[in-house]
């Protein structure tokens, strides 16, 4: 049996409109995003021509439309670099 995949989604922020957390990030958005969906996220920090890659799934959505939504997404397959460059966003 075969079941097709979802497309990935990406999403590119400002370093400086996430909140760090243990093994992923925290993010307010105007679109809500079903749990479980995976994304390919895109942090750069103003000033920064760097930009850091992450891959994670969403593990929780809670808002309403008029509000915005906060995101909560943990990140699968970091890089200890990534993570240092991670914590030095916090």
């Amino acid at each position: 049996m075969h079941f097709p995949s979802a497309a990935t989604q990406c999403l590119t922020l400002r370093a400086e409109a996430v909140r760090v957390r243990k093994n992923g990030i925290e993010f307010r958005s105007r679109e809500a995003f079903q749990p479980w969906t995976e994304m390919t996220l895109s942090l750069q920090r103003n000033g920064d021509s760097k930009k850091l890659n992450c891959t994670g799934v969403i593990v929780a959505c809670s808002g309403t439309p008029q509000q915005g939504y906060t995101i909560s997404m943990l990140f699968t397959n970091l890089s200890r670099q990534s993570q240092v460059r991670l914590l030095g966003y916090a």
